[in-house]
């Protein structure tokens, strides 16, 4: 039995058949598409449960993808990309991503982060997760916040892997570090980075 419908894009071939290989190996039904004009056609035909997006495509980009999909369809979805600088950080963040992987990754790191999210989106989708009449708990962030607050952490990875060129192993480590120093947990420590890396991405702050 297929765990789920996901939509994979990739224009580099041997990525997307890495990903849609493995993915369906994991156990889910996969749809894939190596530019961004096919991706919305095909989600538009299997509306799939999440898609899995490259960012830096030629013609629309996963971005553009992205902002489809929300406005039109309402399918959650995730990024992997090799850019995990201000402005890419800043956007992911102002879709409402349900997670983002920064590049190299294996796919035994990508199948858990996929399956995480199939159920975060299940999750949310249920109505019995949240009844409509129930005042939200003080303790709980807004709906909105949740995948910003959720995925902090491996952002914050991505953040120390493009800023100071470390493997991811050692940007974890560092994050720990810091967290250590300051006296924060680390997903207290990686919200910090990523809330500093927004402020720096805003416009207007220079000159």
């Amino acid at each position: 039995m297929s765990k789920g419908k996901i939509l994979v894009v990739d224009d580099d071939r041997l990525v997307l058949a890495t990903l849609s290989y493995g993915l369906t190996q994991a156990g889910f039904e996969v749809i894939d598409a190596d530019n961004g004009d096919d991706a919305i056609l095909l989600a538009r035909e299997h509306r799939p449960a999440l898609a899995l997006l490259d960012i830096r495509m030629e013609g629309l980009t996963g971005f553009d993808v992205a902002a489809y999909l929300r406005e039109y369809l309402q399918t959650p979805f995730m990024f992997l990309s090799a850019f995990a600088d201000e402005a890419t950080v800043a956007k992911v963040m102002e879709l409402g991503a349900v997670a983002y992987l920064v590049k190299p990754l294996d796919i035994s790191q990508i199948v858990p982060a996929v399956e995480a999210a199939f159920a975060r989106s299940t999750a949310q989708a249920s109505p019995a997760a949240a009844p409509a009449a129930a005042a939200p708990s003080p303790a709980s962030p807004p709906p909105s916040e949740l995948p910003a607050q959720l995925d902090a952490t491996a952002l914050a990875v991505g953040i120390l892997m493009h800023r100071y060129s470390l493997p991811r192993d050692e940007a974890l480590s560092r994050l720990m570090s810091l967290a250590s120093a300051d006296g924060h947990s680390l997903p207290e420590q990686a919200r910090r980075i990523v809330d500093a890396v927004e402020l720096l991405a805003r416009p207007g702050q220079v000159g």
